[in-house]
């Protein structure tokens, strides 16, 4: 028998994609499935970005490029950064990597390790909880409750803090709630985290150009008093609908950048070139495909929480970011993840269970309205019909 090191038997899954692969295998059977489990945007990459992607292919760009990226574009990501954030980073803080992930794995890694504490939301994207586990660091969950709008309370974060905390883990817009965190709340955040100077803090902000009703995406970077221990998680994914072409970017403080440097080295070598030039040209390039997707999802979000209000047992408050809707579902009679269950089996809609996303979710679903109004609405009715036979039953 094989024997592995004990962390890869610590390592859990993001069963988004299991969801997808069983609501695959069911729509392959000839069933209508609604897919509102994945988060992905269902619009096309915008054209100007495939093209340059392919104009790199044919101008020769078949090799490797440097570990860290190629410079025209992390000079892109700092020119982005200020335009967006007001603060200046240099492009020599930048890192192009695979994909929102790697970001996260590296952080974790670079802190995590036995006798180690590392913070992260609850509900909360499940690869934080994954990898920090992994690395055989204590995951102590941050809560993120819906009577918070689903933002994080400083006050609560702060008290979760002891000397052996390495790391906090922040994401607003969030993933799995849609809460977007005030900025009076990060500014008390910020003020208690002076008091804890050895502490390092990862911001995921891959959903900060997708918030709604004219609230701003506050970034931590503009707070200059953690900067120097401050990790900065974005891409291009959601902003651009890139998920699959895997591109990421973060920014490190000084003293770390030339470990993640290693490590790119040592893990992936450096990030595919033609997409680079794609990364490029999205960050370049009009900016009009990107307010249209995030106007369109603003449509939707009004929609499914509208249409979720209605339901027997079901309610929603609106998310304030991102392209998701967190329902409470506690009245319905069933445990979330049961209900995603049959929701799929039963009636074709695909969702995920909230304790997917952590112990604090349950009680709840994540539904994604990165499809269509129709799809939404089609899902939503079916949702309804369930729900009513299971009350008159």
């Amino acid at each position: 028998m094989f024997h592995t090191i004990e962390g890869f038997d610590r390592i859990g899954e993001e069963n988004a994609f299991a969801v997808l692969a069983r609501a695959t295998e069911l729509a392959s059977q000839g069933h209508d499935i609604i897919n509102l489990g994945i988060g992905q945007p269902d619009f096309r990459t915008p054209d100007h970005i495939v093209e340059a992607a392919i104009k790199a292919l044919r101008d020769g760009h078949h090799g490797y490029t440097p570990a860290t990226g190629i410079k025209p574009l992390r000079e892109a990501v700092a020119a982005d950064t200020l335009k967006r954030t007001g603060v200046e980073v240099s492009p020599d803080q930048v890192i192009i990597v695979p994909g929102g992930k790697v970001t996260m794995f590296a952080a974790i890694l670079m802190f995590g390790e036995p006798g180690a504490d590392i913070l992260y939301p609850d509900p909360g994207f499940p690869i934080y909880r994954s990898m920090i586990e992994f690395t055989g660091a204590r995951p102590v969950p941050i809560p993120i409750r819906e009577e918070n709008g689903f933002a994080f309370s400083a006050e609560e974060t702060l008290a979760l803090i002891t000397p052996k905390t390495r790391l906090i883990i922040l994401n607003s817009p969030a993933n799995p709630t849609g809460g977007v965190t005030p900025k009076a709340e990060i500014d008390k955040l910020v003020a208690g985290l002076v008091k804890w100077p050895d502490v390092a803090i990862m911001s995921d902000e891959i959903y900060g150009q997708m918030t709604y009703d004219g609230l701003p995406h506050v970034s931590l970077l503009t707070y200059p008093e953690i900067r120097d221990r401050l990790i900065i998680l974005d891409g291009w994914s959601k902003t651009y609908a890139m998920t699959g072409w895997r591109m990421g970017w973060s920014v490190w403080p000084k003293p770390l950048y030339d470990k993640v440097r290693k490590l790119a080295v040592n893990c992936w070598s450096c990030v595919n070139a033609p997409a680079q030039f794609a990364g490029l040209a999205a960050l370049t390039g009009p900016q009009d495909s990107v307010a249209a997707m995030v106007a369109e999802f603003d449509k939707r979000r009004r929609i499914v929480v509208e249409e979720l209000n209605k339901l027997p047992g079901i309610s929603c408050i609106t998310p304030k970011g991102a392209f998701y809707a967190f329902p409470n579902v506690s009245g319905t009679g069933f445990k979330a993840k049961q209900l995603a269950s049959k929701l799929l089996e039963e009636t074709g809609v695909a969702t995920i269970g909230g304790p997917d996303f952590g112990v604090h979710g349950e009680g709840y679903l994540r539904l994604s309205y990165a499809n269509s109004a129709e799809n939404i609405l089609r899902a939503i009715g079916r949702m309804k019909d369930f729900l009513g036979k299971q009350k008159a039953a």
